[in-house]
């Protein structure tokens, strides 16, 4: 196959994996597949990125004289590359965290949610804290969450709670102030999955106390999204 062919071809092949990856969560959303398709097509999209860069790679070393057919396999690579780097990373994000969705600042006695669980009717997770079981691999994956100490008295830290849920753009289920409970619905970017959260304001002291819970409606484990989506909300307070 002459160079300028198989420039196109490798150039034709790194954009077909490039749109099968986007296409997964788009159509996902869209509910024109199910996830189990969608993370098929992610596979393969990964697979297709990984030949394109092969391909493309083997033809900048075998063409000659340097020219446009160079230049076509310089952007076929990148974005190949580009393309399968992503599911590479999420697949070493998934290996580097515990295996759970339901993640809280308070694994003793974790918030609970009242309004959301209507939300959560069909939903394949249970809004049931697990227990010791969940606490401990917690525990062992994110050390760092923990209950967030302020000197501000729980009706402030109440309503700079309520800001940081609008802040963090998450739909808003239930604000109760007399029970020091918010409650609310986070969506992911790529999949558009709904996660739930919900957040308690205590006093302690002559200042308050914040604990935070985020659990996944959907999969076994949520590849780190609770535990950074809490750590990002407690940051913003």
């Amino acid at each position: 196959m002459p160079h300028s062919r198989l420039a196109l071809f490798t150039l034709i092949l790194s954009f077909g994996a490039l749109a099968l990856l986007v296409a997964s969560g788009i159509g996902y959303r869209q509910e024109a597949w199910t996830l189990r398709t969608a993370f098929t097509m992610i596979r393969w999209a990964a697979y297709a990125g990984i030949a394109a860069s092969v391909l493309a790679l083997v033809g900048m070393v075998l063409a000659k004289p340097r020219g446009t057919a160079t230049v076509v396999f310089g952007a076929a690579f990148v974005i190949a590359a580009a393309t399968a780097i992503v599911p590479w990373r999420w697949k070493q994000r998934a290996s580097a965290v515990p295996p759970i969705h339901d993640v809280t600042t308070d694994t003793q006695d974790p918030p609970k949610f009242v309004a959301v669980l209507p939300l959560r009717a069909n939903a394949k997770n249970s809004a049931e804290y697990a227990g010791d079981s969940i606490a401990t691999l917690q525990r062992g994956g994110y050390p760092d969450l923990a209950p967030a100490s302020f000197q501000q008295p729980a009706g402030v830290m109440f309503a700079r709670a309520r800001a940081a849920v609008d802040a963090m753009g998450w739909m808003l289920v239930a604000a109760d102030s007399g029970a020091g409970r918010i409650e609310a619905t986070a969506t992911t970017t790529w999949f558009g999955f709904k996660d739930d959260v919900v957040v308690r304001v205590r006093s302690e002291g002559s200042g308050s106390r914040v604990d935070v819970r985020s659990v996944s409606r959907l999969g076994g484990s949520d590849v780190g999204t609770n535990a950074a989506r809490i750590r990002q909300f407690l940051a913003r307070l």
